[in-house]
């Protein structure tokens, strides 16, 4: 009994000595469930096969495959050109929407609506009254009312302005660039409009708005990062 004790002592010992052979820097030498810890798949924007980046990693020279600043995906509509902040919203009245004079098809705005219930009911309400889960008309957990999107103010914003909420956000409202893409967006705003019982497309202050290329689905958002 004391042997075979031994015998699986010495037998544990060395396959832990094993294992921890070879380690050095980020090698942690043999692993039990190598799948566990190494990826098989590419990292995010990580050297590849390719030989140029092979050659890059030995030769210990930095490497980042990120899109340089305004890459447009192909397939994409032109990026949104007014920045955040008070001067472009401002800005974003002269905004027209790329789709206002294009008839929406029943299945994006059917997609609208669902994107709306999504990410915009909980504040703004399903019936766009500002009465959602966060207000619940002052029970809920939220201390002010959200914007009613069917009252006056909201129906004499632009299209572009509507879109620069959505994109940046405002006030307490925080950005959706991350949660919905730049054609989804514009589809929100007519869902909005839908809603309104037709509203102002853009400022009838400025007869120089700017319109945007018609947005085709894509799947990469370069606006993600602008806040």
């Amino acid at each position: 009994m004391k042997k075979l004790l031994a015998i699986t002592g010495f037998l544990a010992l060395g396959a832990g000595l094993i294992s921890c052979g070879g380690a050095n820097g980020k090698d942690q030498g043999r692993a039990y469930m190598p799948d566990m810890w190494y990826s098989r798949a590419y990292e995010t924007y990580d050297y590849n096969n390719k030989p140029e980046d092979h050659d890059l990693k030995s030769r210990d020279v930095f490497y980042n495959a990120t899109p340089v600043a305004g890459t447009i995906a192909r397939g994409d509509a032109f990026n949104f050109p007014i920045a955040a902040g008070d001067s472009g919203y401002a800005q974003a009245a002269s905004y027209a929407s790329p789709i206002a004079s294009m008839k929406i098809t029943p299945a994006q705005m059917k997609e609208a609506e669902r994107l709306y219930l999504i990410n915009c009911a909980i504040c703004h309400g399903s019936a766009l009254d500002g009465n959602g889960p966060l207000w619940k008309g002052g029970d809920g957990p939220y201390p002010a009312a959200p914007r009613n999107l069917k009252d006056d103010y909201t129906k004499k914003l632009a299209d572009g302005q509507i879109y620069h909420v959505i994109t940046y956000g405002k006030g307490q409202m925080g950005s959706y660039a991350s949660q919905v893409h730049p054609d989804q967006r514009w589809w929100i705003v007519s869902y909005i409009r839908s809603k309104q019982g037709g509203g102002a497309t853009t400022a009838t202050t400025d007869s120089t708005a700017k319109t945007a290329a018609a947005p085709t689905s894509a799947t990469a958002d370069t606006t993600k990062k602008s806040k």
